[in-house]
C-alpha cells in the first residue's frame, strides 16, 4: 500500500501544473497580451503609413464630359492652327491617364509625423512589456492563492480528523458513563463546523483556480507546490528608487514627453509654405463631329503648387497651445508616476517586513499552541479541565497553523510584488 501511494504521488507530480509552465503558456496565448500585440502591430502600420505618405500617390484617373458646344480634344496652339490640318472636335469627351502627386515641402510636418509614429511604436513596445509584467504578477498571485488555501485545507482536514476521533472517543466514554452527554454534543457541533469550513475552502480553491484559468487562457489541473524559504528581508526603498529611472514605466512617460515635443513642432509647421508637385499623362478621346470617326490626343503636364497661409484667425496658435498643454500633462504625469512608484515601493518593502514578522510570530504561537493542546488533552483525560478548554486549545492550534501558512505565502507574494514594481517578473 505504501508503494502504491508513493507511485500515485510521483505520477501526480509529473502531471501537475508548474508556475513557470503557466506563465510560459500565458505569454503565448493570453488574450490580454494578444490585444496589446495587436495595438503594437497597429502602431507599426501607422508608422509605415506615415513614411509612405512622403512618396506621394500615383492614381489612375478618368472622366467623361458632355458639352453644349463642341470642344477640341487638346488645347489649340498657334502651330496647330497654322498647319491647316483638320482639328477634331466633339461634344462628348472621355479622358484616361495617370496622375502623380507628392508633397515637396510641408514645413517638416510629414517628418514630424514620421517621428511621432516612431515614438508611438516604441511606446507600444513598452506597454507590451508592462502588460507581460502585470500578467506574470497576476498569475503568481493567483497561484499562491490556490496553494495557500490548499495547504490550509490540508491542516483543516487534520483538524477535522482529530475532532472526529475526539467525538468518537467521547461517545464511547459517554456510553461507559465516564463523560456527560453535553460533551458529546459540543464535540459533534465543533466537528460539523470543521466540515463546513472544509467545504468553504474547497469552494474558494475552485473559484481561485477558475480565475487563474481565465488569466492563463486554459483549464488548470493540479498545481505543483512551491518551495518557499522565509528569510529576513534586506530591501531598501532608497536603493530600489535609484534604479527607478531605468524602469519601462518611467521610460514610457519620457516617451510621452518626446511625443508631445514633436506634436508642438508639427503644429508650428502650418506657419511655413506648403509646396506640392503634380504630374499628369493621359489621352482624351472623342467622336469627331465632322467625320464621325473616333480620335484621341495625348496630353501630359507637370506643375508645382505653392500655398502660404497668411491669416487663419488664430487656428495655428490654438493648435500649438493645445500641443503645449499636452506636453505639460505628460510632464505632470511623469512626476506623479515617480511619486506613486516611491509610495508603492515603500508599501511593498514594508509589506515584506510585516509578512516576515507575522511569520515569526505565528510560528512561535503555533509551537506554543501545540504544547498547550497536548497539556489540555492530558488534563481533560484526567478530568482536570473541561471539554471547552480542550476544544479551545485545538481551535487555537489550528488557527495558529493557518496563520503560519497564510503569512508564509503572503511573504512570497510581497516579494513577487516588489519584482512586479521593479519589472523583474517577466525576466
Amino acid at each position: 500500500m505504501k508503494y502504491i501511494l508513493l507511485l500515485v504521488l510521483i505520477i501526480s507530480s509529473l502531471w501537475s501544473e508548474t508556475l513557470s509552465g503557466l506563465i510560459a503558456y500565458a505569454n503565448k496565448h493570453s488574450t490580454t497580451l494578444q490585444q496589446t500585440q495587436a495595438q503594437l502591430e497597429l502602431s507599426q502600420l501607422n508608422r509605415a503609413s506615415s513614411r509612405a505618405s512622403q512618396f506621394g500617390e500615383l492614381n489612375v484617373v478618368g472622366d467623361y464630359n458632355h458639352y453644349n458646344i463642341e470642344r477640341t480634344l487638346a488645347p489649340l496652339v498657334p502651330s496647330s492652327i497654322s498647319s491647316g490640318a483638320p482639328i477634331t472636335t466633339s461634344n462628348d469627351i472621355f479622358s484616361a491617364g495617370l496622375k502623380y502627386t507628392v508633397p515637396l515641402f510641408t514645413g517638416f510636418a510629414q517628418t514630424r509625423q514620421v517621428e511621432i509614429a516612431q515614438i508611438a511604436t516604441q511606446m507600444s513596445q513598452i506597454k507590451m512589456k508592462l502588460s507581460q509584467e502585470q500578467l506574470v504578477y497576476n498569475i503568481r498571485s493567483l497561484y499562491l492563492g490556490v496553494l495557500t488555501q490548499k495547504e490550509i485545507l490540508g491542516a483543516q482536514k487534520k483538524y477535522t480528523h482529530a475532532l472526529a476521533k475526539l467525538s468518537k472517543q467521547i461517545g464511547y466514554e459517554v456510553r461507559l458513563g465516564k463523560k456527560a452527554e453535553i460533551d458529546k454534543l459540543k464535540a459533534q457541533a465543533d466537528l460539523q463546523m470543521a466540515k463546513t469550513q472544509e467545504s468553504l475552502l474547497l469552494s474558494n480553491i475552485e473559484t481561485t483556480k477558475a480565475t487563474l484559468a481565465a488569466v492563463v487562457g486554459r483549464s488548470i489541473g493540479v498545481l505543483k507546490p512551491l518551495r518557499i524559504k522565509v528569510t529576513k528581508p534586506h530591501y531598501s526603498v532608497k536603493r530600489l528608487y535609484v534604479k527607478a529611472s531605468r524602469l519601462s514605466k518611467i521610460e514610457l512617460e519620457e516617451m510621452a514627453l518626446k511625443k508631445a515635443d514633436k506634436q508642438i513642432a508639427k503644429s508650428k509647421s502650418a506657419s511655413l509654405p506648403q509646396v506640392n508637385l503634380a504630374a499628369y499623362a493621359g489621352k482624351n478621346y472623342g467622336e469627331d463631329l465632322a467625320t464621325n470617326n473616333w480620335d484621341n490626343e495625348t496630353l501630359w503636364q507637370v506643375g508645382v503648387n505653392v500655398s502660404y497661409n497668411l491669416v487663419d484667425f488664430g487656428k495655428r496658435d490654438i493648435a500649438t497651445q493645445k500641443a503645449k498643454i499636452v506636453k505639460m500633462q505628460a510632464g505632470f504625469k511623469k512626476e506623479q508616476t515617480l511619486l506613486d512608484l516611491k509610495k508603492l515601493l515603500t508599501q511593498g518593502v514594508e509589506k515584506v517586513k510585516q509578512s516576515y514578522a507575522e511569520y515569526l510570530g505565528n510560528s512561535a504561537q503555533w509551537r506554543l499552541s501545540k504544547k498547550a493542546q497536548n497539556i489540555e488533552q492530558i488534563r481533560y483525560e484526567n478530568d482536570v479541565s473541561t471539554l471547552n478548554d480542550l476544544l479551545l486549545a485545538k481551535g487555537k492550534k489550528w488557527l495558529a497553523q493557518a496563520k503560519v501558512i497564510e503569512s508564509k505565502y503572503n511573504y512570497q507574494k510581497s516579494k513577487y510584488y516588489i519584482d512586479y514594481l521593479m519589472e523583474r517578473g517577466a525576466k
